[in-house]
């Protein structure tokens, strides 16, 4: 037996792959990006029969033909990793459909297993599908299974690795696709063996289909392996394409996908599948979608569901969040009394605990956001959501397909923009495409959300919900708007039909839930333990360094002696055994501390103007207090170009440098709302420009490839940025004005 055995799981979207995926390898998985391709996968191992087992879930996809990222990330990776074994999970109740993605890997030979998934559904619509027929016709193991609930998974997995361990080499299945191709794919294979044309990576009757289908990346392939073989290959294709459009007016390509379809439906109805209904009879998905999707109660129940999202969250969170908050507190006050005062203290206190921590204190709420959003992505709720927005996208200019990178991007709160660019890839037509990475970012992804509820839940911690459901709603208002207003100027166009493909309603799975709860909790955990520790740290760095010079620190020291001298020996003893934690302050011994508290933070405060950092604060001041932005807060919007969460550890650094007392381990709303520069008027106005002002780096570089340019990288950043402080500077203009 071999030491590990390969296994790779491929299906159609929504067959089921995530929860079979899930389902065997529980928390032991990871997920990374295929070589030169921003598309993730996911990798996972389990052992079963002694046997240690590597699986791979490819990205759904309906063919293996190069029409989209994921089929072709999904093929190459076939054909160059060569698994052991394939895993096709099939929909029961959809089989003609998924059948199609079936037939390919038999053209192109893979050792495969059909998981039939979803029987339990199938036969609540009145579908028996024959699991031993459907095996015995196509000469591979078929298993039934529900992966939801893990039966047949055992018996699935078994199958497996009998097929694996069996030696079986790779040998494509033979479907005619009638007279005038079949010659011709004999030529063709033919043409390929003798010459080992692309033997190495395709078997040569998948070449030859491939060929026939004018499939881009296996011709760009052939010319460069052998210019002289793909020409000639080119031409017979060029000469039967040529009589089919003149006798048939069709192409190859439609041909074969018909026959396929023929191959499908003679082994279906051989017994494979019965109805036991109508064919018109509404499932229970159907009647549901009669009212969530209906035109005037869908959109009401849509923002019912969000706004619950948002009650769930906050309500939930409150108590972790707060013990979150008092166990950074208490580790400050650890360092505070454990190490002596001087830049490493410091460095650790603001740098690390008030910036880092201050990020990784809202994990709980972020943990019962992703889980709440987890159910509504489980479910298929936000498929409807997407069917139902596009619906008002049509209207700004933008693609049904458009809905979903939205919500990834945050549209829900919570998402990344990163992969909400990349998912622009399923849009065909490029002004939309454009259109929607560069208004992506405009959403609040999961690393402004702990902006939000810092500053929500600071000066308007009564109607928090309330207040993040109003900043969400502005979000997707304001990105529509901006695309309208760039599909109307600089990416005029036509917009493009929608079709998708509405998921049944299922019953989330309590592991997968937790899986992929914790998948994305775990990104923000990782991403605040290295990016945003870094950049912490560089920026504590920038805060603290030149320093005050020599005589401006002998001004404070000579502060510090006249408040000392005004006081009797007895009270600066008692004040020195307190800090030592050999005793208590007498009312003389607290007002000495707190005058020597109030000159430090004086010392801290020009320390910190003085620094790099405060200089370029100051520099801005002029023009950013327009909008109600002070010198601190622009030390923070400007960490924000790096990584939004890094507003969040700036404003923490900016508002303790120096503070090392005890007492000034409380949270940072706190000393935002005890800062006589804050009040509700500046929050909004901050927020406002969080949301809206330029993307994160690697967001910039992402459109940037994205695009193809970094035109629409360097565009994103001005425009962003110039509209988010106009909103910004009218906001407090006329929140000022109203009083």
């Amino acid at each position: 037996m071999k030491k590990s055995v390969t296994m790779a799981l491929a299906g159609n979207p929504n067959a089921g792959k995530t929860t079979l995926f899930n389902e065997l390898t529980g928390a032991r998985q990871h997920v990374g990006n295929y070589p030169g391709i921003t598309v993730d996968y996911k990798e996972g191992h389990f052992t079963r029969k002694d046997q240690e087992i590597t699986l791979t879930d490819l990205p759904g996809t309906y063919s293996m033909t190069a029409y989209s990222v994921e089929e072709i990330v999904s093929r190459d990776f076939l054909t160059g990793r060569k698994p052991d074994v394939v895993i096709n999970i099939v929909d029961a109740s959809n089989l003609e459909r998924n059948l199609y993605l079936t037939t390919q890997f038999l053209e192109m030979g893979v050792p495969l297993v059909i998981a039939l998934n979803m029987i339990d559904v199938a036969k609540d619509r009145g579908i028996e599908v024959r699991a031993e027929k459907l095996e015995e016709l196509l000469g591979i193991p078929v298993v039934p299974i529900i992966a939801r609930s893990g039966a047949g998974v055992e018996e699935l997995i078994g199958r497996a690795l009998d097929v694996s361990s069996s030696d079986r080499i790779w040998s494509p299945k033979d479907i005619s696709y009638g007279e005038d191709l079949d010659e011709v794919l004999m030529e063709l294979d033919s043409i390929i063996s003798t010459a080992s044309f692309l033997t190495k990576t395709y078997p040569p009757h998948f070449t030859a289909i491939k060929y026939l289908e004018h499939d881009d990346q296996v011709l760009t392939q052939g010319q460069k392996a052998d210019s002289i073989v793909a020409q000639q290959l080119e031409q017979k294709i060029g000469t039967v394409s040529d009589h089919l459009l003149k006798t048939m007016d069709v192409y190859p390509e439609a041909i074969i996908a018909d026959h396929r379809y023929g191959f499908i439906k003679s082994i279906i109805r051989q017994g494979v599948q019965t109805h036991k209904f109508d064919t018109d009879r509404l499932y229970t998905s159907d009647k549901i979608d009669k009212v969530l999707t209906n035109r005037l109660i869908g959109p009401v129940v849509m923002l019912a569901i969000l706004f619950g999202l948002y009650q769930f969250t906050f309500s939930w969170s409150e108590l972790p969040v707060s013990w979150m908050g008092s166990l950074f507190g208490w580790m400050g006050s650890v360092v505070d009394t454990s190490l002596p005062d001087g830049p490493v203290k410091s460095m650790l206190i603001s740098g690390v605990i008030d910036g880092v921590g201050g990020v990784l204190g809202f994990v709980p709420l972020i943990m019962f956001m992703f889980f709440g959003i987890a159910v509504l992505e489980d479910s298929g709720y936000l498929a409807r959501v997407a069917f139902m927005m596009d619906r008002v996208f049509r209207t700004f200019g933008l693609h049904g397909s458009s809905v979903m990178p939205f919500i990834v991007s945050g549209g829900i709160a919570g998402g990344c923009a990163v992969p909400g660019v990349m998912a622009t890839r399923t849009l065909r037509s490029p002004k939309e495409r454009i259109a929607t990475l560069l208004t992506v970012p405009f959403m609040n992804c999961g690393a402004k959300v702990p902006v939000l509820v810092l500053l929500i839940g600071a000066f308007f911690a009564d109607h928090k919900a309330l207040y993040m459901f109003l900043f969400t709603m502005l979000a997707w208002l304001v990105a529509l708007l901006v695309a309208k207003f760039l599909r109307m100027t600089v990416l005029k166009g036509e917009a493009t039909p929608f079709v998708m493909e509405l998921p049944p309603y299922r019953f989330p799975t309590l592991r997968g839930l937790l899986i992929h709860t914790w998948e994305r909790t775990w990104q923000y955990i990782k991403k605040a333990g290295t990016v945003i520790l870094g950049i912490s740290i560089v920026l504590w760095a920038l805060m603290t360094y030149p320093g005050l010079p020599a005589s401006q620190q002998d001004i404070f020291a000579a502060k510090r002696t006249t408040v000392n001298q005004s006081y009797p020996e007895s009270i600066r003893e008692e004040l020195v055994a307190h800090k030592q934690g050999t005793g208590e302050l007498s009312e003389k011994g607290q007002q000495l501390q707190e005058e020597l508290t109030a000159i430090d933070q004086e010392e801290s405060g020009a320390g910190l103007r003085n620094s790099i950092a405060g200089r370029i604060g100051t520099f801005l001041e002029p023009v950013s207090s327009l909008a109600g932005f002070d010198w601190r807060t622009n030390i923070a919007l400007l960490g924000g170009f790096a990584a939004k969460e890094v507003i969040i550890s700036t404003l923490g650094t900016a508002y303790s440098m120096g503070e090392v007392e005890v007492d000034a381990s409380d949270s940072l709303g706190e000393r935002l709302v005890r800062d006589p520069h804050w009040n509700g008027i500046v929050a909004v106005a901050v927020l406002i420009f969080i949301m809206f002002y330029a993307p994160c780096f690697v967001t910039v570089i992402c459109i940037a490839k994205e695009a193809g340019s970094w035109k629409w990288a360097f565009f994103s950043m001005a425009f962003n940025t110039v509209f988010a402080f106009l909103a910004s500077l009218a906001v407090f203009q006329i929140g000022s004005i109203l009083g």
